[in-house]
Order: C-alpha cells, then structure tokens, then sequence
C-alpha cells in the first residue's frame, strides 16, 4: 500500500500550512498501525504519534520515527482512517500494540475465489465482504466461533479471525481458505486473480439463501410435512466458504472440491476445477448441474423455502401436537363392547387392552398392548370432509416404538359420545397420504370413558 510521505517540500495549498502549523502544537495522541505502509516501510502494531485527522481527505497524519527514515527527510505520513487506531495516550497505544503484538504481523492470501467475510463467526452470520483470489487481508485477531463443518459433517481445520481488508471493512473470515503468513513492512501487494471485481448481485442473491430439495418445497405447497424427511434437512451447499460444495440428497452423497465459483452465463456459474455448474432460474428456483465419471449428465432442482427447515418442523410439531391434544382431551380414554379399551397419555403413548377379536386380521399375534401414538398422517381432499384425520398406533413394549414391527394406521372422527377409527391398509397409503378406504372398511367406534363423562 502507497502512503503519502510528507515532509518540508512535500505539502501543497493548505495542507503544508495545517502541518507545519502542528509542528509546535500538541499531538491528537497515540495509536497503533494495523495495516504496514510500504514507503516509508513501517510494520503494523508499531505506536505513532497523531498530529491531524482528516476527514475530507480520510487519513490520519501521523510521525515516522527515525529508525524508518532510513536517513531521509520524511517526518510525516498519511494513513488511511480504517487502518490506524487511535487510542489517546501512549501509555494506552502501547497496551493496545501489546494486546495485537500476536497478530501484529500476521496477513494472509485468500485461496478462493468469493470467500465471504462475515459479521459474526458463524457460516451462517450476514456476508460484509467476497474476497477475490490471492487478496491479503490483515488478521486483527484470533477469535471463538462456531465450527465449521465440512460435507462429511467432521469438522473443518482452522480458525475464526477478525479480520481487516485494504479498504477498511472489518468482520469474520475462518482460515480453511488462507495462507497465513507474516510480513515487516515494505510492498505488500495482492496476487492479481485475472477476475473482473465488479459485484455479482445474482450470486450474491443466491449464497444468502438456503437451498433446500424440490421434494422440500412441494411439501410445504401441499401443506403435507414429513418430519422424518424434513429433520434430514436435505440440501445443496455450495461450499463458498470451504471450497467444498456438496450436495445432500436421500439418494446422493456428492461434494466436489473448487477453488472459486465463476459466471458461465446469465445467472449462470461453474465451479472451477470441478464438472459443477448452477443456474438460477427464478429468485427461488436453482438448478444444480454435473457430470459423471462416464460422461452422464445429471442435473437437480432445488428451492429456497419461505421458511428456515428448523421453523417448519417446530410448526408442523405444533400441529400435530395439537391434533394429539384433541383426542386425549376428549378421553383421555375410550372403551368399545367389541374392541377393548383405549387410553392415551399426554406424553403420546397409548395402552390398549382387549383387542383379541382383532387378532389377526388387523392386530398381529405377537404385539403387546402398548406404544406411541404419532399425528403423521395425511388425508387426501376426497376424505378430508368426513374424517378429522388420521394416525398411526406404533406397538411396543411400553411406549417404546414398533417393538413387534407393527405399525396400525387409522382414520378418525371424534363427536361428543367419543371416538371413530377406520381401520387403512397400507396399500392405501402413498408416502404420508391416506388416498382412499379400503374395499371392505373396518370401523371401530370407541364411547368416552364413563368416568370421564361423568
């Protein structure tokens, strides 16, 4: 970096008159340089005195101590503001310089093309600054953060810093992607990536949100949530700030290793050094591209969610939660003449006693009378209107889970004398919808518990 020298001829118009008026003033105070200048060559954390700060020009003046005159006549300099602190006293520069002497001549080069700097030590915190390859930013400091974690789901190597570029923006970077190393002042110079630096506002778009499975969005548009799909939080990740991008799929395990993600197109990118490529083809659509090692194409869809997965599941917990809840209130138990008794608990386990005529044909021989109960079901709009909906009863020992293997699904109506249930076979069932009744339906009716009524 290229700091303006000042000295007795070196001052034009009215800033030399502001200089050599502070000659015999006193100084503002002291500070610390964070960023080294090149000429004259000081390193970062030295203490310098502070004579004028300019906001119109946006720099502070400060001295050059003697050891870095190397025997010229440069008794000023300017720095730009971001990249000088001052701290007031020397008693408190000098603290400050101590507190950053472990990092004080500590940079490093970005490996990656678009590795993000964010606002909090955290993958997922705000993007502040997209670093081109072979850009140096300062460290400021070693700090806490959250770890980062690499496809495989072990963490990554290396750390959070608190960072400073060039042109003063200040947040988080985590180190997977640099090259530390250290540097005493003189020419500092960024390796030249060969990119144009202009912003890229469509991928900017695309690395704020979270790209979630096709399957993930069709879910939410039917109003059909499958937890046990949804707590998988399938996903595409395209690694910007691992060089790892990967994609997550109930069918597909896949990373690719890139070292930057370029334009090939209209909202188009390539994964460079690797078959990768993605387009965005609506604000919320993706389509993720690449090839295999035999030369097939495969390609996938994926969507941005109007909400974050971990919202979805605590609204979906809700509702089911709440379907549950209707039933044990109406009970908490239900006795059929027939078909034995029923009585649900508020943690959602039930118990169910004198099932025996039941046995086999609905109820397997082998299950005990005990198991959880889950609101997991779906009606399809044909059954929507004469059933409340449906659930499935999970056998085992108790409250455990399918224990047995069994695993009875029912359709239910609740009313004020009690409780319906119809028996669906599974072939009735596609994924977590109850598409239709069986050929010959079993109907069960269960009246609220007596004492309960009473």
């Amino acid at each position: 970096m290229n700091f303006r020298r000042i000295g007795p001829a070196s001052c034009p118009g009215l800033l030399i008159i502001c200089v050599l008026a502070c000659v015999s003033c006193s100084r503002l105070g002291w500070g610390v340089l964070l960023w080294s200048t090149e000429d004259p060559p000081i390193p970062s954390g030295t203490v310098l005195p502070v004579y004028i700060r300019s906001n119109i020009d946006q720099v502070w003046v400060v001295g050059v101590p003697e050891e870095y005159r190397a025997g010229r006549d440069i008794n000023k300099t300017e720095i730009p503001l971001p990249l000088f602190e001052l701290e007031g006293s020397k008693s408190k520069a000098r603290k400050r310089a101590a507190d950053f002497a472990q990092y004080a001549l500590t940079y490093a080069e970005n490996l990656q093309d678009g590795l993000p700097i964010r606002d909090n030590p955290d993958n997922g915190a705000r993007r502040v600054y997209r670093l081109r390859t072979g850009e140096i930013i300062k460290i400021l400091a070693r700090v806490q953060g959250q770890p980062a974690i690499s496809a495989t789901g072990d963490p990554l190597s290396g750390d959070w810093y608190r960072v400073l570029t060039e042109d003063g923006s200040v947040g988080y970077c985590f180190s997977y992607r640099l090259k530390l190393f250290e540097h005493y002042g003189g020419p500092l110079a960024a390796a030249d990536s060969g990119e144009d630096e202009t912003s890229d506002p469509d991928l900017d778009l695309l690395m704020e949100k979270i790209w979630s499975p096709e399957f993930y969005g069709a879910m939410v548009n039917s109003r059909r949530i499958d937890l046990e799909e949804l707590s998988k939080h399938w996903r595409f990740d395209p690694g910007q700030d691992t060089g790892l991008a990967h994609i997550h799929l109930p069918n597909l395990e896949r990373s690719f290793s890139h070292t930057g993600i370029r334009p090939a197109g209209s909202r188009s990118w390539r994964f460079e050094g690797s078959s990768l490529q993605m387009n965005l083809r609506s604000d919320t659509v993706l389509a993720v591209q690449f090839t295999e090692e035999g030369g097939a194409p495969r390609s996938f869809l994926f969507v941005a969610l109007p909400a974050e997965v971990d919202d979805l599941i605590i609204q979906e917990t809700t509702r089911r939660e709440g379907l549950f809840n209707a039933i044990y209130a109406q009970g908490p138990a239900f006795t059929s003449n027939n078909y034995g008794t029923i009585t649900f608990t508020e943690t959602g386990e039930f118990a169910w006693t004198g099932f025996d005529l039941l046995v086999p044909q609905i109820v397997p021989t082998a299950v005990q009378g005990r198991g959880t109960a889950a609101m997991d079901l779906f009606l399809a709009p044909a059954l929507r209107d004469r059933y409340n909906g449906a659930f499935t009863l999970r056998f085992g020992a108790g409250g455990t889970g399918a224990e047995n293997g069994a695993a009875l699904r029912f359709m239910y109506t609740l009313d004020n004398q009690g409780f319906r249930i119809e028996y669906v076979p599974e072939a009735n069932i596609e994924e977590i919808t109850v598409t239709r009744r069986a050929g010959s339906p079993m109907v069960l009716y269960f009246f609220k518990d007596n004492w309960n009524a009473r």
